[in-house]
């Protein structure tokens, strides 16, 4: 390699945007990367396009038995995340992974695909993983931690809503699903959820594809495949077609 082409290779290394980050907080480090080191997502984590680091919460811990919990003050069942180590393990990882610092919680705002979007727009995100009956209020507090819900129901611990969140964020970022225009017809990223889909055979059990979808005509397909996300988002989730529709007439109505 000629010293120009070593200037230039030094430029293009030091313009190159550093990967999405996520930064991991929990007791159970060897449950990362999970089904994130497989198919697309583990291919783009091979080829650098996200990062993953994980960090054991119980290296924080200040006794020899590396406990991270205690008893709940007030009483009640279960434990509670010390708030001194849950602390030490979120300075460390802010001094490693960029982006907001989140915890996985029932009680936290819902995992939207807007949300997704979001945080796959920014340098990444720390994960705290909970445990037990959660973490001590104060360390949220004091590190100004978001918290985030994939829905209304409660798992055995943080780390599988975290590599629910980290799924939905790494597909969407560049590079990593080979067909871009792939997830913009995707549930949610219009409002609606998703038209059915059909492949070959034609005739199945009796069952043909819809004729539109086999008769080369691009403007109907679109039309009949709008058509059906919107009845399936009438049927089945009128909350989303609340919004949908409140979205269309403002947006109609904001048109000269």
């Amino acid at each position: 390699m000629s010293a120009d082409e070593a200037t230039r290779d030094g430029a293009a290394t030091a313009r190159r945007k550093p990967p999405w980050t996520a930064t991991v907080l929990t007791i159970f480090p060897e449950m990362f990367p999970g089904h994130l080191g497989a198919s697309l997502a583990g291919k783009a984590l091979e080829r650098d396009l996200w990062a993953l680091r994980v960090l054991d919460i119980r290296d924080f811990a200040r006794d020899k038995h590396r406990s991270v919990d205690d008893a709940p003050f007030g009483g009640g069942a279960g434990m509670v995340m010390r708030p001194d180590v849950v602390d030490a393990a979120l300075e460390a990882a802010k001094a490693q992974g960029p982006g907001p610092a989140i915890y996985l919680s029932p009680r936290g705002r819902l995992l939207t695909q807007a949300l997704v979007r979001e945080l796959a727009a920014g340098p990444g995100a720390i994960l705290l993983c909970g445990r037990y009956e959660g973490v001590d209020e104060r360390v949220l507090e004091a590190h100004g931690v978001a918290e985030v819900s994939l829905g209304d129901y409660v798992l055995s611990g943080g780390e599988p809503a975290a590599l629910g969140l980290m799924d939905a964020v790494v597909r969407l970022l560049p590079g990593v699903v080979g067909n871009e225009a792939s997830p913009a017809e995707e549930s949610f990223e219009r409002g609606l959820l998703e038209y059915p889909h059909y492949t070959r055979p034609a005739a199945w059990r009796g069952r043909k594809v819809p004729q539109v979808l086999t008769s080369g005509h691009h403007e109907k397909v679109r039309r009949w495949r709008q058509g059906q996300a919107e009845r399936i988002t009438e049927e089945r989730r009128p909350d989303l077609w609340a919004h949908y529709l409140k979205d269309r007439d403002e947006g109609e109505g904001r048109e000269p």
